[in-house]
């Protein structure tokens, strides 16, 4: 017989309401054999007891419903980021406040390179925390003249560049015309490239030809890094390419055998017909393990909010910006409905403007007529605007939706000042109408945009407090019970593997976080302080301080 582990600990939070809480948990075969009390587990035969968790609190391995893996190899790159942050090996980065700040951080890395053509590439610019002034190419220029430079902002949907990467590019010139690439004063684009349509063929020289979607191989084990010091089991790298060459090394590198955690990889549909995406990833699907989940789409159909390229109804940004970007046209968007739910195939849509939100419930709708599906679990991501008619037609059309919570943290105050205005910036992110509607929901991170931390997303939904400690949108606050549920049993619904994972209880994979104390128990700041011990996942210990 295969042998039994039995872990005990000071307390087991189920998400399981016929045992919501045990003292231990029997593992066997990398899943969970029973949980209980000793006595009710003995029955089960011989075992081995394994104290060590005895003074911790077991939970369900967090399920991050919205990250991109390759935040791993966004860390081998300059750190330009508002806010502090802490790395896969657990230094933190001090944020950087001015656009002088971070031009000094990049010259400063520029200083120790080698050769004098290799990229220099920097991530996470936020210029909405530095007085909302745009980056220019001239001002990269600034660090280098001679070098292709590129720095990648927090929400991921806008690449800033200097001129010597424009002219690798062939657009260091006037007479082009394209609304992702504005304009200065001498017709030549400013270096602000917004989306995909510009900013893929800029992104391969200045170091983010893959990482744009993908991690390489030393990047993805770095991520598992971050999912360990942060409890999650189980990550969506939401919006890859799923190249031949990316997707034999996402199974290579989950099929280590201590790489700590199931990867979801979702096809970004980007550069190809709808049809042939969902052929694609049919394929994909044949070739899926326990550890990296493929089979289905991430379509996104417009940009950032903080970045004003989001698609916004009537009466637009509060500040009078032009409206955003379309990245997906509605007719591309109901090829893809019609032909993934004739082949059950799920697709997860970001939408962040309520105008594309708008877009994405007027194109399923139909679809849906056309092609009926009882359980399709299409999944709205981000949804950061939606009002309560909108969350009303996502229950009838039985859509989850996956909400950004973390926003009212990082951008709360810049929403109510800047993009959106008091009114709609209360609203945002509406985990409590939501739930009071009944449409499934999950809550996220979208690490690298904000860092993977599902106990700081509770805390954000619970609380929603800005970063001037503001809280904003009291009536849309959740209970904690109901953040831990989002961050286990929700997020694994959207993913439809709720049969597997974010439940403690027999039959589902044996994956743990590991805390230092009881989260229902937190009040305040409290639950975001919680310590993560590490996690156990499919039964192997991963302890955080052994990274």
């Amino acid at each position: 017989m295969t042998a039994t582990t039995i872990y005990s600990a000071k307390k087991i939070i189920t998400m399981n309401p016929s045992r919501p809480e045990a003292s231990h948990v029997a593992v066997r075969d990398g899943r969970i054999l029973a949980v209980g009390d000793l006595a009710e587990l003995e029955t089960w035969g011989d075992y081995m007891l394994d104290e060590r968790f005895a003074d911790k609190v077991l939970m369900p391995g967090f399920v991050e419903g919205h990250a991109h893996t390759m935040e791993g190899t966004l860390w081998r790159y300059v750190y330009c980021g508002f806010f502090d942050r802490m790395d896969p090996d657990g230094k933190s980065w001090d944020g950087l406040k001015s656009i002088e700040a971070v031009l000094d951080r990049l010259k400063e890395a520029e200083a120790k390179m080698d050769d004098p053509d290799a990229p220099l590439s920097g991530w996470s610019l936020d210029p909405i925390y530095l007085d909302n002034k745009r980056v220019t190419r001239q001002d990269l220029d600034s660090v280098s003249s001679t070098r292709p430079i590129g720095v990648l902002h927090a929400s991921g949907h806008i690449l800033n560049v200097n001129s010597k990467a424009l002219e690798l590019a062939g657009l260091l010139k006037t007479g082009i015309n394209h609304p992702g690439m504005p304009l200065g004063a001498d017709g030549i684009p400013t270096g602000e490239l917004y989306g995909p349509d510009t900013m893929t063929p800029v992104g391969e020289h200045v170091g983010f030809n893959r990482s744009l979607t993908d991690s390489d191989e030393q990047g993805l084990r770095d991520f598992g890094k971050l999912c360990v010091r942060t409890g999650v089991t189980t990550i969506t790298d939401l919006a890859a390419r799923l190249e031949d060459d990316s997707v034999e090394a996402m199974l290579r590198v989950t099929g280590e055998p201590q790489y700590p955690a199931r990867v979801v990889p979702l096809k970004f549909f980007m550069g190809a017909t709808a049809q042939e995406t969902v052929d694609r990833v049919l394929a994909l699907k044949e070739k899926a393990t326990d550890m990296c989940r493929l089979g289905r789409i991430k379509a996104v159909a417009d940009g950032s909010i903080q970045g004003f390229s989001a698609r916004m109804r009537w009466p637009g940004y509060h500040n009078g910006a032009p409206n955003g970007l379309w990245y997906t046209a509605p007719e591309q968007l109901a090829e893809l409905y019609r032909a993934a739910l004739k082949a059950d195939v799920q697709v997860h849509t970001h939408t962040n403007g309520d105008e594309a939100t708008e877009m994405v419930l007027e194109t399923l709708e139909p679809a849906l007529r056309e092609v009926p599906h009882p359980d399709h679990r299409f999944t709205l991501q981000h949804c950061q605007l939606a009002d309560a008619a909108q969350f009303r037609k996502m229950k009838a059309l039985n859509m989850c939706v996956n909400l950004f919570a973390n926003h009212h943290f990082y951008w709360g105050d810049e929403h109510y000042r800047l993009t959106v205005g008091p009114e709609r910036a209360l609203r945002m992110n509406a985990c409590r109408t939501a739930l009071d509607t009944g449409v499934p929901i999950a809550i996220h991170s979208d690490a690298p945009v904000t860092p993977l931390g599902p106990l700081f997303t509770a805390w954000a939904a619970v609380n929603r407090i800005t970063a001037s400690g503001r809280t904003q949108g009291e009536h849309e606050k959740i209970a904690i019970d109901e953040a831990l549920w989002a961050i286990t049993l929700g997020a694994a619904y959207t993913l439809h593997m709720d049969d597997e994972v974010g439940s403690i209880e027999s039959g589902k994979k044996a994956d743990f976080a590991v805390l230092e104390s009881d989260p229902r128990e937190a009040s305040g700041d409290a639950l975001k302080e919680i310590s993560v011990w590490g996690t156990v996942q499919g039964g192997r210990v991963f302890a955080a301080a052994d990274l």
